[in-house]
C-alpha cells in the first residue's frame, strides 16, 4: 500500500484497514505455523503496511491538534 493512498483515507477508513490487516496477519501466522504458507514475503509486507498506516494516522492526529 502506498503512502499517498493511505493519506487520502479518513480516520475511520484507516482504523478499518488496520483491523483488516491485523486479521490477515493472524491468518498468515497461523498458516506459517501449520506449514501452509506459500508466500512468506507477505508476512513482512503486512507488518510494514500496519506500521505505515499507524504512522500516518498519528501524523494526521498531530496535525489536527495543532
Amino acid at each position: 500500500m502506498k503512502p499517498a493512498d493511505i493519506r487520502a483515507m479518513s480516520a475511520d477508513q484507516l482504523t478499518d484497514e488496520i483491523a483488516k490487516l491485523k486479521k490477515e496477519q493472524f491468518n498468515l501466522r497461523f498458516q506459517k505455523a501449520t506449514g501452509q504458507l506459500e508466500k512468506t514475503s507477505r508476512v513482512k509486507e503486512v507488518r510494514r503496511d500496519i506500521a505505515r498506516i499507524k504512522t500516518i494516522a498519528r501524523q494526521k492526529a498531530a496535525e489536527a491538534k495543532v
